[in-house]
């Protein structure tokens, strides 16, 4: 990767997984970055992850994919499940011949803390990444020469050549620059959790002792399932429609919900249900596509600038497809607005498509009546090795050749 001769001062708001992976992608890109936290220490919540090809190729060129690989499971297949009828629809066979020539880097699932902790390390080591907690960006100033981070604490105003918002789903800086308002509810709400995997018994020890990821898909309602971990935890993540949504109300999406919704499940999708973590659940949001994520010098990075459901599983894997592609793009730019540009023309298009289609793809998934009947028929025509459908999400678009 070229480097330019002055390395520029980048400030990345925001430690999640897009956070650290933009700022070490920055810093080996050649550029000193300074990560500014609001937390009062670094960490994430949540459960399992999974990381189609696209993103263990963002993994490597990031250096981190052999520690990443060294506590997730590399699943052998994709299923689809009728959640009513417990019989199989569909599934991709992740070993086949056909995946390996298709795809050169493995389809992983692991735990959001294990990937997170990785990132962070190879931040912490990097010599050109600063990490700072307790820091609340209040708001930046920019002009012609630079930006200045202002925080709510009495922190001193961090000067920088330009700025990463990667500060998330409820994105400050994105609202400040676009002003688009709240995320979309999807009046879907998830529960989510992993437990010991010896906790599960009967047919659910079966399907983890097998290392696939599993997907009932049922009306208005889906649970996956899929080991994490080394095969230790069991993720499993149980999703909903909620009829008793309002926006102006948090008494939705509750326990007696997710009962009512599954109770017509098949024996081993009910047999999952107590075993999922009910201490918290998750209301799933999205936006529709921006039009541009660079605003001078500032330019969005991850869920502040594409937040996206969950149903294609690639929310985190275009983080990381974000990340590698800014520090490519700041890597062969001496000007940060000319790279911030490169950069959203490389990614604006595909992450807008993949949000798009998530949408699509949960409509799909939670067919009711004939709409599931015509899903299975036709879905279960597939083979297992036949990639053609999901071959686009998988492979990320390759950077433009500059004009000589």
């Amino acid at each position: 990767m070229s480097v330019t001769p002055d390395p520029l001062r980048i400030a990345v708001v925001g430690s999640g997984i897009g956070g650290l992976a933009a700022a070490l992608s920055v810093a080996r890109s050649g550029h000193h970055v300074t990560l500014v936290e609001r937390a009062t220490r670094f960490g994430e919540i949540g459960a399992g992850l999974q990381l189609a090809p696209n993103a263990s190729l963002a993994l490597e060129h990031l250096g981190v994919l052999p520690a990443v690989q060294h506590t997730a499971v590399a699943p052998p297949r994709l299923v689809m499940m009728d959640a009513l009828t417990g019989d199989q629809v569909t599934s991709l066979d992740l070993r086949s011949a056909a995946y390996t020539e298709r795809f050169s880097h493995p389809y992983l699932v692991t735990h959001r803390t294990d990937l997170h902790a990785v990132l962070l390390a190879a931040c912490q080591e990097h010599p050109s990444v600063t990490l700072r907690t307790g820091h609340t960006v209040t708001h930046v100033e920019q002009d012609g020469s630079g930006a200045r981070l202002h925080f709510a604490e009495s922190h001193p105003v961090l000067a920088a050549d330009a700025v990463v918002a990667a500060d998330g789903l409820h994105s400050r800086l994105r609202q400040a620059l676009v002003g688009d308002g709240k995320p979309t509810c999807s009046r879907y709400v998830a529960f989510r959790g992993a437990l010991p995997t010896q906790k599960m018994t009967g047919r659910m020890s079966q399907h983890a002792a097998s290392e696939a990821v599993m997907v009932w898909a049922g009306p208005r309602m889906h649970l996956v399932q899929y080991p994490v971990r080394r095969g230790e935890l069991y993720n499993q993540v149980a999703v909903f429609e909620s009829d008793r949504y309002r926006p102006d109300s948090d008494d939705w999406g509750t326990e007696a919900e997710l009962e009512e919704r599954f109770a017509g499940a098949c024996r081993t999708v009910r047999d999952a249900l107590p075993l999922i973590s009910r201490d918290r659940r998750w209301p799933l949001y999205d936006r529709l596509p921006l039009d541009t994520w660079v605003h001078g010098r500032i330019v969005l990075l991850g869920d502040a600038a594409h937040p996206m459901l969950q149903y294609l599983a690639q929310g985190a894997c275009q983080a990381l497809e974000d990340a590698v592609a800014l520090g490519e793009a700041l890597g062969r730019c001496g000007d940060p607005v000319d790279a911030f540009t490169a950069y959203a023309a490389q990614r604006g298009e595909r992450a807008a498509r993949i949000q798009t289609n998530a949408r699509r793809f949960g409509e799909i998934c939670h067919l009711e009546g004939m709409g599931a009947t015509f899903r299975n028929l036709l879905l279960g025509s597939r083979e297992p090795d036949d990639f053609d459908d999901i071959s686009w999400v998988w492979t990320p678009a390759a950077p433009a050749v500059p004009a000589q």
